[in-house]
């Protein structure tokens, strides 16, 4: 636990030393050869429950390292592909997909996340695992202009569909069960592109 704290403390911020800050966070990123958009250092901050975007506490630094059994950098490196085929488990997976965009909720009482943050969220989130649906969607989003935001019934509405239809002849997709109408008029937008 000294070493997991004395690693926190190599990236905490000086002035308030209880938190490695989004400095600090870019210093990590470096130190771990991973770009801080990867999805892996939002599987990191999954991992330690992190509540606030770009900032980690000591409390949750040591809940993830512990796990991990991380007490160094190069131990932290080589746990990131074990953190991952944990996060992809499905049973973990549909937990991180929620964790993901709650994480994106900066603002007190902010409850949906504006498109252009949701196209980066879907791509570092799903992007690998639903390439076709990911990209057909945010290209629809792109050019729709009836939603400005997306909140998370609409986000959990787009995880189910990905799960749950097939793509891309969409077959089995009933407008008439409970879907959000932004994946009902997505499978519109889909069906015309396809005539």
């Amino acid at each position: 636990m000294d070493r997991i704290d004395h690693l926190f403390n190599h990236y905490a911020n000086r002035s308030s030393s209880h938190l490695i800050d989004p400095e600090g966070i870019e210093e990590l990123c470096s130190n771990l050869e991973v770009p801080h958009t990867d999805v892996r250092i939002l599987m990191l901050a999954w991992k330690m429950k992190a509540e606030k975007q770009g900032y980690f506490t000591l409390e949750e630094w040591r809940r993830a390292l512990k796990a991990m059994r991380a007490d160094t950098i190069s131990k932290l490196k080589k746990a990131l592909p074990e953190l991952e085929k944990e996060v992809r488990r499905p049973s973990n997976f549909a937990d991180f997909y929620v964790y993901a965009f709650r994480y994106c909720l900066t603002e007190e009482k902010q409850k949906s996340i504006d498109i252009e943050t949701i196209c980066q969220l879907l791509d570092i989130v799903l992007g690998s695992t639903f390439r076709a649906q990911v990209d057909y969607f945010i290209d629809y989003l792109k050019i729709q202009n009836d939603y400005k935001v997306i909140n998370m019934d609409q986000w959990l509405g787009f995880y189910r569909f990905c799960n749950e239809i097939s793509f891309p002849d969409m077959s089995n997709y009933n407008p008439e069960l409970a879907w959000p109408l932004i994946l009902d008029n997505f499978f519109e937008w889909m069906r015309e592109k396809q005539a």
